[in-house]
């Protein structure tokens, strides 16, 4: 059996959890079409995707084509829950991105075409609504081409557009006549063409050919059980009794029950059946399949089960990490702890969500991609574990960047060093998205191995929170001087810490000599902005600029077409909520906004946001090392 493990992807309302059912009914899974609205279909199952009739969590759901049974992952299309798309990117062998034939190329299609294209993913696009009053298949083909890939090309043409009469005319048999259809499969394969096709997840119209399709223009996975286990852990579910439910990419080989791993001892499999598109209970997954396993009490999601193979070459962080956050309260304070191990267990199933505890106020914060984000954190915490909880003001998370070069040197028994460790490091900046590097200047093998790891590792850490509380993403550190007291003993040859170094010495003095260079050298705080596309009438754009303004929005590009004038710009994203919230009211409910996060930008203004730190503060010496050595 071959496999193809497949993500529906799209911008929220273009329709792929509608194109799903269809899939599904064409392929003869489900004999009724369920219904977004009505929140009848299969992969929503969560009582708030039915009420709000937008998917929150991935949902696994299979069926076949021919010999290939596919396994089929409807995503979130909503920015806010991207972190379900990251997860779900690094198992699957090829995409079928869908895209409106009325609103056409979204915020969130680029955002999402940009990932694939980046993993080298193959890809289909389907227009969807042909049968929508103001489809425009041929306009929405030409945005395809200029704002996602050159490369698409389309598999058919549509007539009757617009109508519920809309159909899709293929171009499939005449490629095979020319005898040109296995190089453009081929082609689709490998990730350099992109074909599209046509039609309506509501009428039906187009589904059939873009079913046929798939099983030529998307790879296949193997099912070699023989080689070395390997997978990839991307869903983490919780069971009745609360167990951890593992949902299993397997790139090779072969798990079975009974099987010991780190995170656990597997004590039940289930597959999805391509004949029923739901689980059944097996004794093995294989290579290609995906497995839900029971009995990993400790997984978590990015787990690797197994070596980790050829095939699972995908890297992480696909898309920006959160960029806001928020304190999160009990409504009963008797609720408090609660309340924090339902939080822990939700960070388990979305490491995004960013749990953290400020103990100086006693305060839970989350990260957050946006408002709709909270809606969904608390009817899980109501619905799930009966936690009433309310939220305070959202609030950005912003970066520190390094702005110049700083040094610092502690040195041991010198000065008010209680710490029997030298240490000398240098800071300074490091190019956007490179990361914090450590370099040496010392002498290799001067240093015990242990004492090296101690330095490097307590110098990733400290920069989680910079000179202002935020966290320092790039910088290039130096490590330039050390020194230790080799290992003392009395002369009963008893060991002595009290005059030998230990791990312990260094990774205590490093956040002191770290933060002093840090303060010489400097940092700029940086707040996340979005860029975004609002579509006006034209007669309004005007009247709407100054409004804009209030909401620190920055226009860029204008255009105006048949009308309406399509405005470009960036706009803090501390601002997007209340912008997309007087939208309506400033343009008589016809302005359209879009926006995603783009990039980081210098804070302007006098006043600097500040970030509470929740451990011991290396900027204060003295406090600091009265904390440290009493925690010692």
């Amino acid at each position: 059996m071959r496999y193809l493990n497949l993500g529906i992807l799209a911008h929220v309302d273009a329709g792929k959890t509608s194109l799903t059912e269809r899939l599904l009914h064409a392929a003869g899974v489900i004999d009724e079409i369920g219904s977004v609205d009505r929140g009848t279909t299969r992969t929503d199952s969560l009582e708030l995707e039915r009420r709000r009739g937008i998917t929150i969590k991935a949902a696994v759901t299979a069926f076949r084509v021919g010999d290939v049974a596919v396994n089929l992952i409807d995503t979130p299309g909503h920015p806010d829950f991207i972190a379900e798309v990251e997860r779900t990117l690094g198992v699957l062998d090829g995409v079928v991105l869908v895209v409106s034939a009325v609103e056409g190329v979204q915020a969130q299609t680029r955002v999402l075409m940009r990932a694939v294209r980046r993993l080298g993913l193959p890809t289909v696009l389907f227009v969807n609504k042909i049968d929508r009053s103001g489809a425009d298949p041929q306009r929405v083909l030409a945005e395809i081409s200029a704002k996602l890939t050159p490369a698409a090309f389309p598999l058919g043409t549509v007539s009757g557009a617009g109508t519920r009469e809309a159909r899709f005319l293929s171009e499939v048999t005449e490629l095979r006549r020319l005898g040109l259809w296995r190089q453009v499969a081929a082609e689709s394969r490998q990730g350099l063409a992109y074909p599209v096709f046509f039609g309506s997840a509501i009428t039906g119209a187009g589904v059939s050919s873009l079913l046929a399709g798939l099983g030529s223009l998307l790879p296949r996975s193997g099912s070699d059980g023989a080689a070395k286990a390997s997978g990839r852990v991307f869903k983490v579910e919780r069971g009745a009794a609360g167990e951890r439910i593992a949902y299993v990419r397997m790139f090779a080989g072969s798990l079975r029950t009974r099987d010991r791993l780190p995170a656990g001892r597997v004590t039940g499999i289930s597959v999805l059946s391509a004949a029923e598109g739901a689980p059944v209970a097996t004794d093995v997954v294989t290579a290609g399949q995906i497995g839900i396993v029971r009995g990993l009490t400790k997984v978590r999601i990015g787990d690797r089960l197994g070596a980790r193979s050829a095939a699972d070459s995908a890297t992480t962080a696909h898309f920006a990490p959160p960029t806001l956050e928020t304190v999160v309260e009990p409504c009963d304070p008797a609720d408090r702890g609660a309340m924090y191990a339902a939080l822990t267990q939700l960070a388990e199933q979305d490491p995004l969500i960013g749990l953290r505890y400020d103990k100086a106020r006693a305060e839970t914060l989350v990260s957050l991609y946006g408002e709709v984000q909270k809606e969904v954190i608390q009817s899980t915490l109501a619905e799930e574990y009966g936690v009433a909880v309310s939220f305070r003001e959202t609030t950005p998370i912003c970066v520190e960047r390094v702005v110049g070069t700083g040094e610092a040197l502690d040195v041991l028994k010198v000065g008010d060093n209680p710490f029997l460790a030298t240490i000398g490091l240098r800071v300074s900046p490091a190019p956007l998205g490179a990361g914090v590097s450590i370099g040496l200047e010392i002498e290799l093998g001067s240093l015990p191995p242990a004492f090296l790891t101690a330095i490097e590792d307590t110098v990733r850490a400290t920069l989680g929170a910079g000179l202002h509380g935020w966290e320092v993403p790039d910088a290039s550190v130096v490590i330039t001087r050390t020194g230790y007291c080799p290992r003392q003993s009395h002369s009963h040859a008893t060991f002595d810490k009290s005059m030998s170094s230990t791990a312990g010495d260094f990774r205590a003095l490093t956040p002191l000599v770290l933060m002093t260079a840090l303060a010489r050298a400097g940092t700029q705080v940086c707040e996340p902005m979005h860029r975004f596309r609002l579509e006006v009438p034209g007669e309004l754009l005007g009247s709407l600029l100054p409004a804009l303004a209030t909401f620190r929005a920055v226009p860029g590009s204008t255009m105006v077409h048949d009308g309406t004038a399509i405005l470009e710009g960036t706009v803090p994203a501390a601002r997007v909520h209340a912008l997309g919230q007087h939208i309506p009211g400033l343009t008589g409910g016809e302005g359209v906004l879009e926006s995603a996060f783009d990039h980081f930008a210098p804070v302007s203004g006098a006043v600097v946001p500040e970030r509470a730190r929740w451990d011991a503060n290396p900027l204060d010496r003295k406090e600091y090392l009265m904390r440290v050595q009493r925690g010692v």
